[in-house]
């Protein structure tokens, strides 16, 4: 049974003044994990502060799926309210960041022989370049959304910008990207572009108009599955991202992943 850890943060989330919630891509990623069928062994790697853990834990705990956690100086919270349709976000909380001396001592205990890493940033001083080497040693292979990557590690408004350290990325297997994350990175959303991120597999993500696949020699568009509105988009990028890996991990190739995850999203959104 092929090993996969997700490993990042707990998330307090305050959405427009309203009580805590837990949020974030862990939590997110392990909700959708539930959904799934798959027979992966999947190992939830998290922390939060000790005050914390009722809020955050036990509604993780409540996917099924086993949780290694341990206690944090800070818990990392966002704070986020609408204006029409544009989301305006807060970082709030920090958290504590992610060091090769965790990666080489709970955490390595804690995924074992785990082949698949999925990432679950939330700002870029989550895991240093140091860190996302010390995660690929073993031939371990990480998938990351670049989301958390292009968000600066301050607190305040949240500033997005393409300050990533071009070492970060040599420890990428696969990264999934929109275009405004495309835009900041690389300067468009050209495949000629996008390789010069160096990653294996970037999956560009369009919406409702599909996904385009592009590795060192191929660039392929998968249209979208139709779905029928309205619905509700949260926590549809973490899904994608979870279908794509169980299926790279069951032998599919870059875009059949990609296909299967377009066709998966739409499910579970037609479904609720």
């Amino acid at each position: 049974m092929p090993a996969v850890a997700v490993i990042g943060n707990l998330v307090k989330d305050v959405v427009a003044g309203a009580q805590e919630r837990p949020g974030g891509a862990v939590f997110y990623q392990a909700r959708a994990f539930g959904q799934l069928g798959h027979s992966l062994d999947v190992r939830l790697v998290t922390r939060c502060a000790p005050d914390d853990r009722e809020l955050l834990l036990g509604p993780l705990e409540e996917f099924g799926l086993p949780v290694i956690w341990r206690p944090a100086r800070e818990t990392q919270a966002f704070s986020f309210h609408y204006e029409g349709e544009r989301r305006l976000m807060e970082v709030v909380g920090l958290g504590d960041p992610w060091t090769p001396d965790d990666v080489e001592g709970w955490v390595a205990q804690a995924i074992g022989d785990t082949e698949w890493i999925l990432l679950g940033a939330l700002t870029r001083a989550d895991f240093p370049p140091q860190t996302l080497a010390a995660l690929r040693q073993g031939r371990r292979l990480l998938l990351v959304d670049a989301q958390g990557l292009v968000r600066r590690g301050t607190l305040g408004p949240l500033v997005r910008d393409g300050e990533v350290p071009p070492e970060s990325w040599t420890s990428v297997r696969a990264v999934k990207l929109n275009e405004a994350e495309a835009k900041i990175l690389v300067g468009s959303t050209e495949p000629r572009d996008l390789r010069r991120l160096c990653v294996p597999e970037v999956v560009l993500t369009l919406g409702s108009g599909g996904a385009v696949v592009v590795t060192a020699d191929r660039a392929e568009h998968v249209p979208a599955t139709p779905v029928e509105e309205p619905v509700d988009p949260t926590g549809a990028g973490d899904m994608f991202w979870v279908s794509y890996l169980v299926s790279r991990s069951d032998g599919a190739d870059p875009v059949e992943a990609a296909r299967a995850a377009t066709a998966t999203v739409a499910a579970l959104l037609s479904a609720t």
